[in-house]
């Protein structure tokens, strides 16, 4: 096989995965696809397997592999046609929450069955108890239409049932028909262009290019796991709760398994399903796993269906892992996010400079809800940006999105406050929130805001508090979130999760997200730094003499050096006698 060719092919599968993703964000009606790209898309052979994807979110595309294989196995018994569209949210077959939909279109050339194009996309309000989402549901029933494997579209036709019933399920019809629209018009162009590229090099050349293309990914796989020493590798920690048993922390346990060129993710021992809505299917917890893997295994490659062969996941049934119905998987992704993070821990003792300290990765969701002056409800509402931590030799980055996110984008304020009745007032970073250490983890963002129209509601799921974003050898742990409404007023409440509160307009809503943790130990990072977090505003002057150990001279442009040399000496001193 022509590596060239070889190599044209490998990059038209992502070319066509980078339009299919242009015409879903381009054409959507939601500003949560087109501005914030709570989307990702992806192009499979006729078995499933991946062959190209779009930056995305990465949660989002591991388990799109599983939902493509639960359209291909129930609708091949009656015949996948030529312009059939088809759907699926249930939480337990294809993990997530229902609000998240895939839809998947079969790719026939000459009569015969060669791929499928696929994308999942974040629906704005699906028919749920309340409007948008619900951080209090206790099973999946509560939380909107569950759509089983659906024909949306039979040989090009829309199927007007289907349509109906998804329309007034919603409370805001228009926009999800709309952004239906749009992933259908994704399926199209992914279609279409697989077809164009099987009639210039022909459907054998095609497939032996995909056998290529999978064969080096998984020898890279194993070349990269070589590296690994073998071994079982622990690590254990909790969420805060569920939102339903308050007191009650979730636990979540790893073991991770290298041995004879395999890797094994076991997440026996962690919380069986909970009453509340933190639990997900099995599938979204193979895509967390794959995401966790990748970070250690050839990171920089494109993956694809020549990847995570050496992998094997398990987890218990009936576990916030493995849920069963009635399980509620509303906020599924923060026991995902501490799994992926207690993976990397468990080997950061064996891949000290390949594992970066911990982050808070969770969505870190602040949602409102209310009425237009037309008398149309309104929902808005991002996964904010958080602090990643610090690595051997890099400071973490401030306020990004979690690693289970990818390219997802926080919502403009410019359009936040043009479409919704709310006027943003502040976004910045939290000054101390980064956990301190030779190489610092990155800071947390603050977003205030003000709703203005009548009987808003604010929702809130603020994690990690209990399990913060820990520092790796000798580093701090990162600050955790928290949100003050009416800071200063006689309102003033401190709140972590809530579900559709009532909250008077015009009062002030505060939101600090987490910092990341910290890499090394605080009093050798180079003074130069510490002097320049202070006057960049990252780190406080008083951090920055009782952590760091560094003294600054009174107008705080220059560092004493006599005096941080004793501060440190001391430091290092009560350090080395613990």
């Amino acid at each position: 096989m022509d590596p060239v060719t070889v190599e044209i092919i490998r990059n038209a599968f992502n070319a066509i995965a980078d339009e299919m993703d242009a015409n879903l964000v381009r054409s959507a009606f939601s500003p949560v696809i087109y501005e914030m790209k709570d989307c990702s898309v992806a192009l499979y052979n006729e078995h499933g397997d991946l062959l190209g994807q779009a930056p995305g979110l990465p949660i989002f595309l591991g388990a799109l592999d599983e939902a493509v294989k639960v359209i291909k196995d129930r609708f091949s018994r009656d015949g996948l046609n030529d312009g059939d569209v088809y759907a699926l949210n249930d939480s337990y077959l294809s993990g997530s929450h229902l609000g998240d939909v895939n839809v998947i279109s079969p790719i026939i050339h000459n009569g015969e069955l060669v791929g499928f194009a696929a994308n999942k996309a974040h629906w704005r309000d699906i028919g749920g108890k309340d409007p948008g989402t619900s951080t209090d549901t206790t099973e999946i029933y509560q939380e909107g239409i569950r759509l089983g494997p659906i024909r949306l579209y039979a040989s090009g036709k829309p199927v007007e049932d289907v349509m109906d019933i998804l329309a007034r399920n919603s409370r805001m019809p228009s926009t999800i028909m709309g952004d239906m629209g749009a992933q259908i018009a994704a399926c199209r162009t992914g279609e279409r262009r697989y077809r164009e590229l099987i009639r210039r090099f022909g459907l054998r050349t095609i497939r032996a290019a995909i056998a290529r293309i999978f064969s080096q990914a998984e020898k890279a796989d194993l070349r990269a796991l070589s590296d690994i020493p073998e071994g079982e590798y622990l690590a254990e920690g909790y969420l805060d709760n569920d939102a339903h048993i308050i007191d009650e922390p979730v636990k979540v346990r790893v073991k991770v398994t290298v041995r004879a060129s395999r890797v094994e993710i076991d997440l026996t021992g962690s919380s069986p399903q909970r009453p509340g809505c933190t639990n997900c299917g099995f599938a979204q917890t193979i895509s967390a796993a794959r995401l966790a893997y990748k970070f250690l295994i050839n990171p920089d490659q494109s993956p694809n269906g020549g990847h995570f062969r050496a992998l094997t996941v398990r987890a218990p049934a009936r576990s916030i892992f493995a849920a069963e119905e009635p399980a509620a998987c509303m906020f599924y992704g923060p026991a995902l996010g501490l799994m992926i993070e207690l993976v990397l821990k468990a080997l950061s003792q064996v891949l000290p400079e390949r594992v970066p300290a911990g982050q808070p990765a969770d969505q870190m969701n602040f949602q409102m809800a209310g009425w237009l002056t037309n008398g149309k409800m309104f929902h808005t509402g991002e996964a904010s940006a958080v602090g990643w931590g610090a690595s051997y030799g890099a400071d973490g980055e401030n306020a990004t999105v979690n690693y289970m996110a990818g390219d997802l984008l926080n919502l403009p304020a410019e359009v936040e406050e043009a479409k919704y009745p709310l006027r943003v007032t502040r976004r910045g970073l939290a000054v101390d929130s980064g956990g301190a250490g030779k190489f610092r983890g990155g800071l947390a963002m603050i977003k205030e805001y003000v709703p203005l129209a009548s009987g808003p509601r604010l929702s809130l799921w603020l994690e990690r508090t209990v399990t913060p974003a820990w520092g790796l050898h000798g580093g701090s742990a990162g600050k955790t979130a928290h949100c003050i409404v009416d800071p200063g007023g006689p309102l003033e409440r401190l709140l972590k999760k809530v579900n559709h509160l009532p909250v008077v307009p015009g009062t002030v809503i505060r939101c600090i997200t987490a910092g990341g943790g910290g890499y090394g130990r605080p009093w050798e990072r180079r003074e130069e730094d510490v002097q320049m977090d202070v006057l960049s505003g990252y780190v406080s002057a008083m951090e920055a003499e009782a952590t760091y150990g560094v003294r600054l001279t009174k107008d705080g442009l220059e560092v004493d050096w006599d005096r941080t040399k004793s501060a440190r000496a001391e430091m290092k001193r009560r350090s080395d006698k613990t």
